[in-house]
């Protein structure tokens, strides 16, 4: 009878132990797909080779617009802001800037990204009078001029591209179906179809056209710079578009621009 007991109790903790294996792999396969966990990863920054002076009015008014955009995260995926651009601030202290989160995040979740890149801006374009960093879930953008806002920029910003797929008609059908879907996107757009998914998005101060126009821009590059690639992704000035087939979306090989200052 003990013995009995015994075998049942090993095989309890046997049964225990599979089945917490089970969820430690299940809940790692659900981290590695699910975006929010990636949204800290930087992607790119650019920034101006103009530098403005410590203790300087656009400091103090850069400050305020990083500490709005942190405010208004948890609020909302998407804000713009002027600072300092009043009759009594001199206009070279003025500060225009945006914020964004990909439009599937959780206003939490953007937040968090969004006060992670804040804290980047400082090391990686230190005292630059433009910049625009971009991670994985959010972007931010501020300028000492206004004039970009609303205006469409399809400048090339980053891309990256997996290793080629196999010569499958099927998965070329199948890309292409995902691309022209993504191409309506108004803002957010998420597709899938068969073995192939992809998103895009616009920044929120493009008009419905502009988007459009963007997107289409964004996914004849890749078409076009990524050739028969598996998995691709690629962001311009304003908007990105990516796609890739099950499996390869977290084995793309990075052949992207280098992440260096460049002047608007």
């Amino acid at each position: 009878m003990l013995r009995s007991l015994q075998l049942e109790s090993g095989y309890r903790i046997i049964l225990a132990l599979r089945l917490s294996s089970l969820l430690i792999f299940f809940s790692s396969v659900l981290s590695a797909r699910g975006y929010p966990s990636r949204a800290h990863i930087f992607i790119y920054a650019v920034c101006s080779q103009e530098k403005y002076q410590p203790n300087s009015p656009f400091e103090g008014n850069l400050n305020s617009f990083l500490s709005s955009v942190v405010s208004s995260s948890s609020d909302i995926t998407y804000n713009s802001f002027a600072v300092g651009n009043g009759s009594l601030t001199p206009q070279e202290g003025s500060v225009y800037g945006l914020y964004q989160c990909r439009g599937d995040l959780h206003p939490i979740d953007c937040s968090k990204c969004v006060g992670r890149l804040v804290n980047q801006i400082g090391l990686v374009c230190p005292y630059a009078l433009g910049a625009s960093l971009q991670l994985e879930g959010c972007l931010v953008r501020y300028e000492h001029a206004g004039d970009f806002l609303g205006k469409l920029d399809t400048s090339l910003r980053y891309k990256k591209c997996s290793k080629a797929a196999t010569s499958d008609v099927e998965f070329f059908h199948r890309r292409d179906d995902v691309l022209a879907d993504l191409q309506t996107a108004n803002g957010f757009r998420v597709s899938s179809s068969g073995i192939v998914e992809g998103f895009a998005q616009c920044l929120g101060d493009l008009s419905v056209s502009d988007c459009s126009s963007c997107i289409a821009d964004a996914v004849g590059k890749l078409k076009s710079l990524c050739g028969s690639a598996a998995a691709a992704d690629l962001f311009l000035g304003q908007c990105y578009a990516r796609y890739w087939a099950s499996g390869y979306y977290h084995e793309s090989v990075n052949l992207s621009i280098p992440l260096v200052s460049f002047k608007y």
